[in-house]
This record gives C-alpha cells, structure tokens and sequence, in this order.
C-alpha cells in the first residue's frame, strides 16, 4: 500500500480537481506548489491518482478521501493479479458511464479490462533510428503497428536522457503516431495539421517527408505553437510553417495541399485509460456539440485539396457521433471526394477504429478521402 504522507498528498490533489481542470493538470499545479515533492514520490501519488479515478464508481463514498484512494489501491492489485478477478458485468456497469453504452458500437470485454489498466508509454524514434534508440534506453520493446514505435518499459526520466536532449525521439502514443503512417506523406509534398496543438504529428509527418516539402501547422493556442517550435528545434526539423487558425470558415491560407490532417477536438473517449478522471466529466452534450464542430471544420478544410489531394481526418474517441458518423455527413455532403483505403495501415476500408486493448494504446478512429482528379 502506500505510505500515509504520500496517500495524504494524492487526497490534496483530489480537492483540486473539478470538471473543467484535468487530474493532470491539477498533479502539475500541486506539484509545482510543493516543490519539495521529489520525483519517485511524485510517480507514486500521480499514480494513486489516476488508479482513484479508474475505479471511483467501486468506491465507497462516505468514506475520506485518503480511504476511497487505498479503497483503489486494492482494487487496483487484486485486478493487476488476475484482471478476471472483476466480473465483466461488473466493468461493463462501473468502469464507464451509462451514456457511452448507447455510444460505441460495441463494448467488449477486452476493452473493459483494459480501460482498468496503467497506460503504456509510446516513443517515436527518428525515422530508422529505433533499433538504436532501443538500445541506448536499455528498456523498450518493438512493435510491428508501427516502424519507428518502442513502449518504453523503464522508470527513467526520458527528459533527462541523451536521447532526448539530442532529438532522438518524441513521446507519442502508438495511435497517435498510426495517424501520420495513415496520412502516409511524400518527400516534397505539401500538407496542412489544421490542428497542430503542440506539434507530435506535425513533426511525424516532417520527419516521414524526410524534412523536404512543407507541412502548415496551425492551432488556435498560441502556447502550443511555441511548444511545436521548441520540440521542432530540438529534433532539428525545418520543413514546416506555423500560424494561427481557429477552426472557423476564414482559412489562415490560399494555398492548395497534397495533403490535409485534421486532428479535430474531441471527447476524448479514445484516452479514457490514461485520462481516466475524464469519464465523470464528459456528457453526451459535450459529444453532440464536437461532432458539429468536426463536420464544420472538414467543411472549411476540404476546398484546399489539391485535385488527388488527401484528406485524413482523426479524433481520439469510440463515439457513433464523432467517428462514422461524421465520415458519413461529410462523404454525402462532398462528392467531389471520393473515401480512400487505408492501404498504409494495411487495409482495404476508407475508415477505421483502433481499440485500445488491440493497440495497448490510445483508442482513435482515422478516415481518409482523396480528391478526385
């Protein structure tokens, strides 16, 4: 179990935690206020925290916060042992809210079990570089999803490695990094991250270019854009442009593209392991109102293909709404855009979900259409 002074940490954190403030950005701000935390004790109550939130609709809530979070804690061994120590019907009724039921268009067990799991951690290594970089962190291991993917098993802090500071890698979930081999650019094209945030597939395509072309990226916040220029400094990438775009009809360019990514907001349903303190949060009308926003933004976005451009459109979430939904608003609305095979991500169908249990990621759902000629 942990220990009493760590335990009566994570409880603070939980204080500080509402709706609209991430249990992420909450353990930021806490441990920036108790700067003395070190950061082995800082892996465990951030830990504590999120094994709270996965199991909060088990917890007994008359009882303290310290309580409720060893009540997890429990839970959380007993599952880690034999995960088919809580019955499914037990997951399927606790581990997620009732509205995401009526949701997904399936709900297996598998997915339950691993909702209730720690996140993997997924690295990007420079393209060609991960047998290398494998080799230089001493703890990672290989996966055929992806070329350049490692799951990095150890307790290091990568910030600190050489690999880092050189720009060997980026952290990256392995769903996140199957966006761009879907989008699958060429050396020399041009594309557009409408939805750039802080840079992780902005600098996966640059690298799959092979840093020549051009890749725009654009976000609405101002800060992430500085974190894209810093990250693509450090990973010395040059082939790129920034500006600002708020994903309304007024377009930051003229320019046509080979190629366009949208990485539209959404729920998050897709991060509901890593984010579990989400699944409380998030409201059918939250998932309404992002699936207007996603078909109004691949509106704005679609008349800057080029003829025989592409058009990848991703979101990291399961949701009907979000997901097949959209593709099929947006296929009828446009029929100068014909759906394209995911042939990169080795399929023969225009759309596809990635489930977290199969990936030992993320959960996201990427469609693609091409521009007729």
């Amino acid at each position: 179990m942990i220990d009493q002074a760590l335990l009566n940490h994570a409880a603070g954190v939980l204080k500080t935690i509402s709706a609209d403030q991430r249990a992420d950005t909450a353990l930021r701000y806490y441990f920036e206020r108790h700067g003395y935390i070190q950061p082995p004790a800082r892996r465990v109550i951030s830990h504590a925290v999120f094994v709270y939130f996965r199991w909060f609709q088990w917890l007994d809530e008359k009882a303290s916060p310290q309580k409720r979070l060893e009540q997890a804690q429990g839970l959380h061994e007993r599952f880690t042992a034999d995960p088919k120590s809580i019955k499914t019907e037990a997951l399927a009724a606790l581990a997620v809210p009732d509205w995401l039921k009526t949701e997904l268009t399936e709900l297996p067990a598998d997915y339950l079990r691993q909702l209730q799991r720690d996140p993997a951690l997924w690295l990007r290594a420079r393209p060609g570089q991960v047998h290398r970089l494998a080799k230089a962190l001493f703890c990672g291991e290989l996966t055929p999803q992806a070329p350049d993917a490692l799951r990095f098993t150890g307790t290091s802090d990568l910030f600190k490695s050489e690999p880092f500071k050189a720009g060997a890698f980026e952290i990256q979930d392995l769903a996140s990094q199957l966006v761009s081999v879907a989008a699958a650019p060429l050396p020399g094209e041009t594309w557009w991250d409408a939805c750039a945030g802080e840079g992780g597939k902005t600098l996966h395509l640059a690298d799959l270019m092979m840093n020549k072309g051009l890749v725009w990226a654009t976000d609405r916040h101002e800060k992430r854009i500085e974190t894209l220029k810093r990250r693509a400094a450090r990973a010395k990438l040059f082939n790129y442009r920034t500006a600002f775009w708020d994903g309304s009809a007024r377009l930051p360019t003229k320019a046509k593209f080979d190629g366009i990514l949208l990485d539209a907001p959404c729920s998050g349903v897709g991060t509901w392991q890593r984010n579990p303190h989400a699944r409380w949060t998030t409201t059918p009308t939250d998932v309404a109102e992002l699936a207007a926003t996603q078909l109004a933004m691949l509106n704005h976005i679609a008349g800057s293909l080029k003829p025989g451009g592409r058009l990848v459109y991703s979101v990291c979430t399961l949701t009907r709404s979000e997901t097949t939904a959209v593709a099929a608003a947006f296929t009828a609305l446009h029929p100068e855009l014909e759906p394209l095979p995911l042939a990169s991500l080795k399929s023969t169908q225009p759309a596809l979900f990635l489930w977290p249990h199969e990936l030992n990621a993320n959960g996201m759902f990427i469609a693609t259409w091409q521009r007729k000629k």
